[in-house]
């Protein structure tokens, strides 16, 4: 399985663990070149930018671990869930657009606690099990 990491289960799984389950499992994770820079903002507005910074880089070195850059073709998959969502009436953040495509582009399983994905059907999404 190839998962996509977002940036809120990148941090989620850095502070509490959260989608170890998946990330852990995964034969690939690849992290979007928007999540990096997600992130890296994140990081700079921060008190903890050293450290933050070195675990993303560490993180990213791991031999499962690819970045997905943003290419032609992502631009243009991009472009038509623009117009779907913008057609449904169902708009989300431009990033997630973004991150959504490079995820389509993948063919991977989006991990992610943001529900408004649920708006573009064709993302696959991973599902947190619930404590029974």
């Amino acid at each position: 399985m190839i998962a996509v990491l977002d940036t809120n289960a990148y941090s989620d799984w850095c502070r509490y663990g959260r989608w170890n389950h998946v990330i852990s499992t995964a034969e690939k994770v690849l992290m979007p070149s928007t999540v990096i820079g997600e992130l890296w903002a994140g990081f700079l507005m921060g008190d903890q930018f050293q450290r933050n910074a070195q675990q993303l880089e560490k993180f990213l070195a791991e031999p499962c671990v690819e970045v997905i850059p943003i290419r032609l073709s992502t631009a243009k998959r991009y472009a038509e869930f623009v117009l779907q969502l913008k057609t449904a009436g169902t708009p989300i953040p431009t990033n997630d657009i973004w991150i959504a495509a490079q995820c389509f582009e993948s063919q991977g399983l989006l991990v992610t606690a943001d529900l408004h994905f649920q708006n573009l059907p064709q993302i696959a999404r991973a599902v947190e099990p619930t404590n029974s």
